[in-house]
């Protein structure tokens, strides 16, 4: 049994890769058990969770572990919204889903090479500028080719029928029918989870070093024959994917991609969602998308329950949400998650500290008893 426990965590220290694919597995478990048990409504609600934790997957990807700011994000998933809309709308919806998520990944993924490209040599203010500037331009070209991309009505998704083999799997498994919501929520976690993997896992590679040595020190990063153009522009490139993603399953969700979904706000949203779970973190990524799709309907039903009107309550959610990012950036300036870390890490280190001192203790007492003894056994 010893020997078990002690092969299982060897294999859990080093095997990066498993790691990983456990916690998938687990998390998916528990998605389709939160998911069976939700309402039509509450599972839209995850979805939007999904897609937008997504993008803040990749946002901590470019901001939390190259350094670099983007306003963007929100026109990037623009970009995928509206790839994802072009192969599914009225005409021919019958494209099948997964190859519709690559093409919009794809499709974002060129774009975000060209734009990490040329804002290779662009960092800080500049960069959030060059950024802020797409987030602004791109809703517009939807306006400018109203034919091809609808106008401000935007495009209408039109989601393909669920496959007979994934009606049939959800039955065998749950015991109940798949409905269109779950299925979209399904799909949307399903490619969070997968997003996430890749993500963590490209983080621990030599690839994701490079990244945390330009964030860390430029000049260090050079000296040691790390390309900084490259690694920005790679760093890009994964974030602006992962934002297509987002993208596509936004657009699935909604079943509409419109120029009014992906204005600045979005890209500030997004920020908003990394700061608020903490930089670097996958995890403080999807607990501030959960903060961004749950906290506003909850301080809204709060006020409608104390006497407000709709419309207030309404107005009281932005205010609410703003006293909790800057409560958060004050008492804990590492985000959510990377505060909880560093608090364990401090007890962590203190039980440490506790156990070497009392055996240094005991250590030291141990030879004075026994000197004692000796003497006494000489007189």
């Amino acid at each position: 049994m010893a020997t078990a426990l002690r092969r299982g965590r060897t294999w859990w220290a080093g095997s990066v890769l498993g790691r990983h694919l456990l916690v998938a597995l687990l998390g998916l478990v528990v998605v389709v058990v939160v998911l069976e048990s939700a309402s039509d409504f509450r599972n839209l609600q995850l979805a939007s969770m999904a897609y937008l934790g997504i993008a803040a997957g990749g946002l901590t990807v470019l901001t939390g572990l190259n350094g670099q700011i983007s306003l963007g994000h929100g026109a990037l998933m623009a970009i995928g919204a509206y790839t994802t809309a072009l192969l599914l709308d009225d005409r021919d919806a019958g494209t099948p889903l997964p190859l519709v998520v690559l093409a919009a990944v794809a499709v974002t993924l060129l774009v975000g090479a060209v734009v990490g490209a040329a804002a290779a040599r662009l960092h800080g203010p500049y960069l959030a500028g060059a950024t802020l500037a797409l987030a602004v331009a791109v809703p517009g070209i939807a306006l400018y080719f109203k034919e091809q991309l609808g106008g401000e009505q935007g495009l209408r998704v039109v989601l393909p029928d669920i496959p007979t083999w994934v009606l049939d799997l959800a039955f065998f498994v749950t015991g109940q029918d798949l409905t269109r919501s779950r299925y979209v929520a399904c799909l949307a976690w399903l490619t969070l989870i997968v997003t996430f993997v890749l993500l963590a896992n490209l983080s621990r590679t030599r690839v994701g070093r490079r990244w945390r040595a330009v964030r860390d020190d430029e000049v260090a990063a050079e000296l040691a024959g790390i390309r900084l153009g490259r690694a920005r522009v790679s760093a890009f490139v994964v974030s602006a994917a992962a934002a297509g993603a987002a993208g596509a399953m936004m657009a699935i969700t909604v079943r509409l991609a419109a120029p009014s979904g992906f204005t600045i706000t979005l890209s500030l949203t997004l920020l908003t969602a990394v700061v608020l779970g903490g930089l670097g973190s996958l995890g403080g990524a999807l607990l501030g998308a959960a903060l961004l799709t749950f906290l506003p309907q909850v301080v809204t039903d709060l006020g409608v329950d104390a006497g407000l009107s709709d419309i207030q309550a309404a107005e009281l959610a932005p205010l609410v949400y703003g006293l909790v990012m800057v409560v958060v950036v004050l008492v804990a300036p590492a985000g959510l998650v990377g505060t909880a870390r560093t608090a364990l890490l401090r007890r962590r280190l203190q039980r440490a500290g506790t156990g070497t001192s009392t055996s240094t203790s005991t250590d030291t007492a141990a030879p004075t008893s026994t000197s004692t003894t000796s003497k006494g056994t000489t007189t």
